[in-house]
């Protein structure tokens, strides 16, 4: 089918054209919509469908909460199963940070281990997919978000059950840092001697062989395929547009405004590495509004923050070309922030940072 973000977004073909500078980025996001939402899967199309409508009415995208209500409604899915789904979609769409391993617990009561992966994918994919049409229908000069339904979330009464992993010593940072961190799964991941010749083309790197959460994600691996050949192209394709360290500036900004630790630690070290910069992103990690060193970061962040938040708008486009930002640089902003709200609640929702030894 064509494009899907294309035909969400309705963007003339200029900006289609331009867009496609990251066309790996254009050709697995595209595939990822067509493993977890229309592909075959564990879960039923009414259920993935059901689930992308919720995402959509929730993210307050008008268009594509059309599309996914009208064929959701086709489908007509219902019972426990379903409730648990949809209510573990709701915590992790709108309170990432708080959809522990409690939500999970609840959702694993109905799901094998590989079907929550594949769910949880698709709840992050979507909120990826509909940051990138919001990002680029007010690039295009069209209408601007609204923000995030405001619902209030309440997990406290949920409990941990014996079907998820738990971690009794584990010690966990308790801000944000600019240093390495540990990370464990809720959910058993694939051991190495479990890994079959798909599994390790999925991983596309072989070191991430030796990673606790690639070999989970692995568990959905045409999934775990398409979003890293997405992430590679979004980050480390430097034909034109932004600058790297911009790249991962939008990527922290994003992380700090959704709650993960992790990632924020991971890409305010990479783009300091990046940029030489280590107090504009130790700035940033300590309060997300700080003064980020220049205007054009400054540009950046807010766009990044806004995206998130799905509050963007011809402010933030504005903001970025009076720096002298290009599509193409604009697209990488929309991009990379993103994407962080794919990476960030697959990391914050299917386990949690450990603090290493030598900085306890």
């Amino acid at each position: 089918m064509a494009d899907i973000i294309d035909i969400l977004s309705e963007i003339p073909d200029n900006l289609r054209s331009v867009r496609r500078m990251r066309q790996d980025a254009v050709e697995n996001a595209q595939k990822s919509f067509e493993l977890l939402v229309e592909g075959e899967s564990s879960l039923t199309p009414a259920e993935r469908f059901a689930v992308a409508a919720e995402v959509a009415c929730l993210h307050q995208v008008e268009k594509a909460t059309t599309f996914y209500q009208e064929i959701a409604a086709e489908e007509q899915a219902s019972g426990e199963r379903l409730d648990a789904i949809l209510a573990a979609t709701r915590v992790i769409t709108l309170a990432p940070a708080q959809a522990d391993a409690r939500v999970l617990s609840q959702v694993r009561q109905y799901l094998t281990e590989d079907e929550v992966v594949t769910l949880y994918q698709l709840i992050s994919f979507l909120a990826f997919q509909l940051r990138v049409v919001l990002g680029l229908q007010v690039l295009a000069g069209g209408a601007s978000g609204s923000g995030l339904v405001d619902e209030h979330v309440a997990v406290d009464h949920l409990t941990v059950g014996d079907n998820v992993r738990t971690y009794p010593d584990l010690v966990g940072p308790t801000t944000f840092v600019r240093h390495s961190l540990g990370w464990k799964p809720w959910v058993a991941p694939l051991e190495k001697n479990e890994l079959t010749d798909e599994h390790r083309e999925a991983l596309v790197s072989k070191d991430r062989e030796g990673s606790e959460y690639f070999r989970l994600l692995v568990r959905d691996p045409g999934a775990l395929r398409a979003r890293t050949l997405t992430d590679f192209d979004i980050f480390y394709n430097v034909d034109g547009g932004l600058g790297r360290a911009e790249r991962e500036l939008a990527a922290t900004a994003a992380s700090k405004v959704n709650g993960c630790i992790y990632c924020a630690s991971v890409h305010s070290v990479r783009g300091a590495k990046e940029s030489d910069r280590g107090e504009d992103f130790d700035a940033l990690l300590a309060d997300v509004n700080a003064d980020v060193g220049s205007t054009e970061w400054s540009a950046i962040r807010d766009a990044a923050v806004a995206l998130t938040q799905m509050t963007f708008s011809y402010k933030h486009v504005d903001a970025l070309r009076a720096e002298g930002f290009d599509d193409a640089s604009i697209i990488d902003v929309i991009n990379a922030s993103a994407f962080f709200n794919w990476a960030n609640r697959l990391m914050l929702t299917l386990g949690e940072p450990e603090l290493p030894q030598r900085f306890r």
